[in-house]
């Protein structure tokens, strides 16, 4: 049943990002800094004063790890004392639009009135601090690959599978092969979409990168967009040298209009679905596909009452061209049009967990001028968390808040079989899926290859990447070797992959 009770009814009324470029990085703010700033322009945008906050929800950063909690230092920076203060477990990318699904929650059940969402990351500044700290040593920097090999390696670890960069890969190749595209088919996609983010970047004076790239700068392959982990280059993932912090503020419309804000500054905040991945990427039904991000995703249309044709934007996330290709076949968005209001995580910026802050604000931004409705999907992990969600600058019918995001159970009623893994296993087996890691020289370093034994279990093998012929069958295109049969080989440390 749809509310009408404007005590009820969450609307966005102020949005703020921040770029930070410092020129030393001792002088850069911190992402606690940023996350002051951008809520200091949130405010003004919508013209409250922070002190008066019923809710603050941070998304957690890994930038400056070292602050720890943020609630009370950030309350106590922007002079608010909001009874519902706190900070997500932990930084994934869907955690922005799950923050605003349960500010629209708390404005529903009539529990505050006045929240806010913030988040920021300073990677940038940290990488740059810690290049001078090095003094001379190795000066090379990588905070989110240090996150994710923090606990003792797995079996994944061990193959080269740790940071996202390394697993996404492995969707692109298996669905490249499940949609029956060449390797230049699937690259042109990526290319033609990639182009169409950094247009969109380049017209937002919210974006890092605000310099267009055609579909052949991204497609080449040189010193400047060197290869990253197969099929990907520098211009195809996400960017997270950034320094940038974002933030929204929610109201119950009709606390909005007590406060006289325009009608047309108002953004109606529609309802949400969530559903997540296993969290070990071993333990996945495959990887040509998600079922989880189809149930976010259909359940988002559903509650909302609505179509893809209702909506003049859409914000698919892009850490990785394979999301949004799965994405936007699920919702059915075409190909030509910009899957982005921000400009990707490539152009726009990839402050990590915070990216989907960024979209809301250029998503509120874009429908305070034109259009109607806006979808986002949000993505975090490893393809592992879901959360769409939808805006508008009217109301929207269907919505309704208190509601229940959470779709898992739904999810793992439409979960394939799980294979089992098999980690010491020789033998005969067919490619899943498969990547190849380069240096930062441009040249291959090592590789892998998620296998099926005869029986369906799944394992890993190692490529030899001084193999000419192996590597060459794995990234020219001339054949698709997902699917192609070859042998598991015991070596003095672990296993390789011998093609047939």
């Amino acid at each position: 049943m749809a509310m009408t009770d404007p005590e009820r009814i969450p609307v966005i009324i102020g949005v703020g990002q921040v770029n930070d470029r410092p020129d030393d990085p001792d002088q850069g703010l911190d992402s606690l800094g940023l996350m002051v700033a951008a809520l200091t322009v949130a405010a003004k945008d919508a013209g409250v004063p922070l002190a008066q906050l019923d809710s603050l929800a941070i998304v957690d950063q890994i930038s400056f790890h070292h602050l720890g909690k943020l609630c009370e230092p950030l309350a106590a920076a922007i002079g608010a004392t909001p009874a519902i203060n706190y900070q997500s477990p932990a930084p994934h990318g869907d955690t922005p639009v799950r923050l605003l699904n349960e500010a629209a929650n708390r404005i529903g059940a009539g529990e505050v009135k006045l929240a806010a969402v913030v988040g920021a990351e300073a990677l940038r500044t940290a990488a740059g601090r810690a290049a001078k700290a090095a003094s001379g040593e190795d000066k090379s920097y990588n905070a989110v690959r240090k996150v994710a090999t923090r606990r003792e390696p797995d079996y994944a670890q061990l193959h080269g599978l740790a940071a996202p960069v390394d697993v996404y890969p492995l969707y692109e190749n298996a669905t490249r092969a499940a949609w029956g595209q060449s390797l230049a088919e699937a690259q042109f996609e990526s290319a033609k979409i990639w182009s169409r983010f950094s247009e969109v970047a380049a017209a937002n004076d919210g974006a890092w990168i605000r310099q267009p790239a055609s579909p052949d700068d991204i497609l080449r392959v040189d010193e400047r967009n060197r290869p990253i982990a197969f099929p990907y280059s520098k211009l195809m993932v996400a960017n997270a040298s950034v320094n940038q912090g974002a933030g929204f503020i929610v109201a119950s419309l009709a606390e909005a209009r007590r406060r006289g804000i325009a009608e047309d500054r108002l953004v109606y905040v529609g309802m949400g679905a969530a559903a997540k991945e296993p969290p070990s990427i071993l333990h996945r039904d495959g990887y040509d596909g998600s079922v989880s991000m189809e149930t976010s995703i259909n359940h988002t249309l559903e509650l909302n009452a609505m179509t893809v044709q209702d909506f003049d934007f859409v914000e698919l996330y892009s850490c990785f061209p394979c999301v949004p290709k799965m994405a936007r076949r699920i919702l059915g968005w075409p190909w030509d049009r910009p899957a982005s209001v921000f400009g990707g995580l490539t152009f726009g910026g990839g402050p990590i967990a915070n990216y989907m802050s960024h979209a809301i604000v250029s998503m509120t931004q874009k429908l305070r001028s034109e259009g109607r409705y806006g979808f986002l999907f949000a993505n975090g992990g490893f393809a592992t968390d879901n959360h769409c969600i939808i805006l508008g600058n009217r109301p929207i019918a269907a919505a309704s808040f208190p509601q229940d995001f959470d779709y898992q159970a739904e999810a793992e009623a439409k979960r394939g079989p799980v294979p089992e893994l098999a980690q010491d296993y020789a033998g005969a087996a067919t490619i899943e899926s498969y990547t190849i890691f380069y240096g930062r020289d441009g040249n291959p370093k090592a590789g892998v290859v998620v296998a099926r034994t005869p029986e369906g279990a799944r394992t890993l093998a190692h490529i030899d990447v001084g193999d000419a012929a192996m590597l060459g069958f794995l990234t020219d295109g001339s054949q698709e070797p997902v699917g192609a049969e070859g042998q598991i080989v015991a070596l003095e440390q672990g296993f390789g992959w011998r093609s047939a």
